[in-house]
């Protein structure tokens, strides 16, 4: 089994998203110990936002590409060529403003390429990239779940879906602004949630 983690946060060693996502991986591997394990870590290396440059290198024919062209593409290749060797996904997502980190939607606009892991039939899109679990480990300061406030869960879940990956499990991890017996009880419903994962 080969899993993918994705870290987003900027809290780096203090990010309750990426300790969750890391939990998540360990309680995985306890079914599967010889699982291999890559970590990308967006909010100690950042990618570059999509913008003007990245877009036309990405619609110049692979053959008139310029040196700098290539570069972008490249990068980007990496990410995707990470995401097709997994079997399993777990993103590691804190709250930032009601939404996703720009880290993670940088980390999604590399990875979403037509032709490559979505592409446009006859009867409309398609995801391409099949077959993978995802587990999406929510980090928030308040109590969203289930509330118009919670962007993060439909958004994830339909892009990921567009991209062809529909299970999707999500461990939610929130209060931890709301006191330190908020801070108990969700240390709690974590553990719970990790627990019943069956990887």
């Amino acid at each position: 089994m080969n899993i993918l983690q994705i870290n987003s946060s900027i809290q780096r060693e203090n990010s309750h998203s990426s300790r969750i996502a890391g939990l998540v991986v360990e309680r995985l591997r306890t079914f599967h110990p010889d699982a291999k394990v890559t970590v990308r870590d967006l909010g100690r290396d950042p990618l570059p936002p999509l913008d003007v440059a990245a877009v036309t290198a990405l619609f110049t024919p692979t053959d008139k590409r310029t040196h700098e062209q290539m570069a972008l593409v490249a990068k980007n290749d990496v990410l995707i060529a990470e995401l097709q060797a997994a079997n399993v996904l777990v993103l590691g997502v804190p709250m930032y403003n009601l939404g996703i980190p720009v880290q993670l939607k940088g980390w999604i606009d590399a990875i979403s390429r037509a032709g490559v892991t979505f592409r446009y039939t006859e009867a409309g899109p398609e995801g391409l990239v099949k077959g993978k679990k995802v587990y999406a480990a929510l980090a928030r300061g308040g109590r969203y779940r289930d509330t118009a406030l919670d962007t993060q869960a439909p958004y994830l879940k339909a892009i990921l879906g567009f991209l062809g990956m529909i299970d999707v499990q999500f461990i939610y991890g929130e209060g931890f602004a709301m006191g330190a017996e908020s801070v108990l009880q969700t240390e709690h419903d974590i553990t719970a949630q990790i627990a019943a994962l069956q990887g």
